[in-house]
């Protein structure tokens, strides 16, 4: 399912980084994210509500530069 909050995300399991882009046009890396959940994520039916519970304020992020964003979607 589409989301509302959620634009797209990409995640590098060596890295444990996931990179989430919100329909803001505003993009973070979340560090050190498990694989599990990396997949759990991706397999959510709701994106925003697993994200709320799973992810936001449980991992460290940090907001992308748009060049630094830009290249990070090529993981």
């Amino acid at each position: 399912m589409p989301s509302t909050v959620i634009r797209r995300f990409d995640y590098d399991p060596r890295a444990q980084a996931l990179d989430v882009e919100f329909v803001s046009g505003r993009r973070y890396r979340y560090v050190g994210v498990p694989e599990d959940v990396a997949a759990a994520f991706r397999e959510a039916f709701s994106k925003g509500r697993f994200f709320n519970a799973r992810i936001r304020d449980l991992f460290q992020c940090e907001e992308l530069a748009l060049e630094a964003a830009e290249d990070a979607w090529d993981l």
